[in-house]
């Protein structure tokens, strides 16, 4: 077999400065723009990489938990959020509005002496109490005795006058509007009854202060119930006056009741519970719905 002779080669070795200029010509020779990235790539992960994750940890550490959906609207939904969740006990938002510049430009110049019943606060006032009688007229229509036939009595014993007898004696006595109840506080409602502080304003001045009160079985009786607080306060503040005085005569109502009441044996026509009941002898012998007059048990 045949050699081929090759040129021989130099293996002797070379000074550093040889390599030195080798190294920088072949790196030299890159190109720039694949240099710069390569240089850049890693320096960009970086940068890119370090705001990631200290914005993760930042999140997960202190951002708040995500809000709640809100809930799907109903009809329900809409007239309950309408209605504002309140405690009846400390009072309804009904408090008597206070006289101001506003509504009457002269309430901050009126003396007790020059004021009417529209400028003084009545919610604390007590104007033109006990300053004077009333004319004999008055007092003589407030203090009649009660007819016998308009005292009713219910069914637990107890006689009473119905509120409108007062409301017409109030009537007689003053004349439609020379009278009225002024609310002195706000309407308290607990789990049964409604209470509410009132005064009984006469030709505008303050003659009695009573509380009415006026019990209910279900919330929907509540404005019926205010009514009746009415009334009952009404009822109240007369007895300061004299009227239905008799009412709380125990002599009387001893002689009443002997003379005009009876005990039954009722039984109620849906329930078919007998119980014993006082009535009125001149209503007939009869009793009211929803009772029927039986035989004791």
């Amino acid at each position: 077999m045949a050699l081929t002779n090759h040129p021989a080669t130099d293996i002797s070795p070379k000074p550093a400065s040889t390599y030195k200029a080798n190294k920088s010509t072949t790196s030299s020779s890159r190109p720039a723009s694949t240099a710069s990235s390569v240089a850049s790539k890693p320096a960009n992960n970086v940068a890119r990489s370090s705001p990631s994750t200290a914005s993760n940890s930042t999140s997960s550490n202190s951002s708040p938990a995500p809000p709640r959906p809100p809930p799907l609207k109903t009809k329900e939904n809409s007239r309950n959020s309408s209605i504002p969740v309140s405690d009846l006990t400390l009072g309804l938002a009904d408090t008597p509005p206070l006289p101001t510049s506003e509504s009457s430009p002269d309430a901050p110049f009126l003396t007790p002496s020059t004021s009417s019943s529209n400028a003084v606060d009545w919610t604390r006032s007590f104007h033109g109490l006990s300053t004077q009688p009333f004319s004999e007229e008055a007092q003589r229509i407030l203090q009649e005795p009660l007819k016998e036939e308009d005292i009713e009595i219910k069914p637990d014993g107890l006689a009473y006058l119905p509120e409108i007898k007062y409301r017409r004696i109030l009537n007689r006595a003053f004349g439609p509007g020379g009278w009225g109840l002024a609310p002195r506080g706000e309407t308290l409602v607990t789990g049964r009854s409604v209470t509410r502080e009132y005064g009984l304003v006469v030709h505008g001045r303050l003659v009695s202060i009573a509380r009415g009160e006026q019990q209910y079985f279900d919330p929907e009786g509540i404005p019926t119930a205010t009514e009746g607080c009415k009334s009952n306060a009404l009822m109240r503040c007369c007895k300061d006056l004299g009227v239905a005085s008799e009412l709380w005569d125990p002599v009387f109502l001893r002689k009443f009741m002997a003379q005009h009441a009876r005990e039954v044996w009722v039984e109620h026509v849906t329930t078919k519970k007998k119980r014993k009941i006082t009535t009125k002898k001149s209503i007939g012998g009869g009793v009211a719905y929803p009772y029927k007059e039986v035989k004791g048990p």
